[in-house]
């Protein structure tokens, strides 16, 4: 699933997000894409953080965040992909090439 709960409100949001989770309490691979580290945080088993479509960081939450020295899947993303001006120069650069 792309982006399964954005653009939705808070009620689709909450049946989406509960459907993920009874199909992982079932054992079944659920592969989606998410732009809301707590959202990954709170529904992933295991994560890939993809930059510049090259995985840059992988493993469970817990994983990422200790990796990282973070209290959350957001503050580890910050810090595993890169800061937020890091990442800014690396798509200009990638645009002005």
């Amino acid at each position: 699933m792309d982006e399964p709960t954005n653009g939705l409100d808070v009620m689709a949001v909450r049946e989406t997000r509960e459907t993920i989770r009874q199909l992982r309490e079932q054992g079944r691979c659920v592969l989606f894409s998410t732009h809301y580290m707590d959202e990954a945080e709170r529904l992933c088993d295991y994560i890939a953080i993809i930059m510049n479509g090259k995985i840059v960081a992988h493993g469970s939450p817990a994983n990422l965040m200790a990796q990282a020295s973070a209290d959350n899947l957001e503050d580890a993303f910050v810090h595993l992909a890169g800061s937020r001006q890091g990442l800014l120069r690396s798509e200009f650069a990638q645009h002005t090439e």
